[in-house]
């Protein structure tokens, strides 16, 4: 690191669990985002700050008005906007120091796989159980792993799924893919603006737990927001050893 990295991270330096060592190895990292909206805000904002030194934002969306209510990576100057580009701009102007690949797609399951091997840490902050599925799978098969988040109306949940992890499940041994759930659109359900910050913003610092080497991660723990008692409530998760995804691991 140069004299201007050292002082822009020397907050993060000052940690003893972080230190110069873990600091140089956020600037070494490979993040991939998977959706540039409400969690993609806060969650890309802070890895863009604490100095991942690559991170590819994936999103086919153009900026709307009805986005900026909660999704503070975007300006009513860029509505209209491809959100990947739109994101990539408030990165960049945050620490023009790191790498941003902006990618204005809906990538399917090969390009997922392959996205999912050039990272570090995947960050699933999709609106649909098809996107998470699909980005779940392309996690296992890459060894790869997922920090996922989802909020709606007022309540939040997040997860890490490692396959890393001999005991850690993955997505779909929560929610298999054989079994029907609904989505529910903020569109048409509502979202309470500030709980897309809390989520989005502890899925950065669970991807930047992991690429660091600090603390437990929430592998085997899913965390339940109830936003209007402002309540936290842990479930512990086993791996299901049907799981069509992650058996075979």
């Amino acid at each position: 690191m140069d004299d201007a990295q050292l002082l822009r991270y020397s907050r993060h330096i000052l940690l003893d669990e972080i230190d110069i060592e873990g600091q140089e190895k956020l600037l070494a990292a490979r993040a991939l985002v998977i959706g540039a909206g409400g969690l993609g805000s806060p969650a890309a904002l802070y890895l863009a700050s604490a100095g991942v030194g690559s991170i590819t934002i994936v999103d086919d969306d153009a900026v709307d008005l009805t986005n900026l209510q909660r999704q503070i990576v975007h300006t009513t100057a860029r509505v209209g906007q491809p959100k990947a580009d739109s994101a990539r701009a408030a990165m960049l102007a945050l620490n023009p120091d790191i790498a941003v690949h902006a990618l204005r797609e809906r990538a399917d399951a090969e390009r997922l796989l392959a996205l999912a091997r050039g990272a570090d840490v995947v960050l699933d902050c999709s609106d649909n159980f098809a996107t998470r599925h699909a980005v779940n799978r392309a996690c296992f098969a890459a060894g790869v792993p997922l920090v996922s988040g989802a909020v709606i109306r007022f309540d939040g949940q997040i997860s890490v799924y490692d396959p890393r992890d001999p005991h850690s499940p993955c997505y779909s041994c929560l929610f298999p893919e054989d079994q029907r759930f609904e989505d529910v659109a903020c569109s048409t359900m509502g979202v309470f603006a500030p709980l897309v910050g809390v989520v989005g913003a502890m899925q950065a610092a669970e991807a930047l737990k992991l690429l660091a080497g600090v603390g437990r991660s929430l592998a085997g723990r899913l965390l339940l927001l109830d936003g209007r008692a402002m309540e936290w409530s842990e479930i512990r998760v086993a791996r299901n050893p049907e799981c069509g995804v992650c058996r075979q691991r």
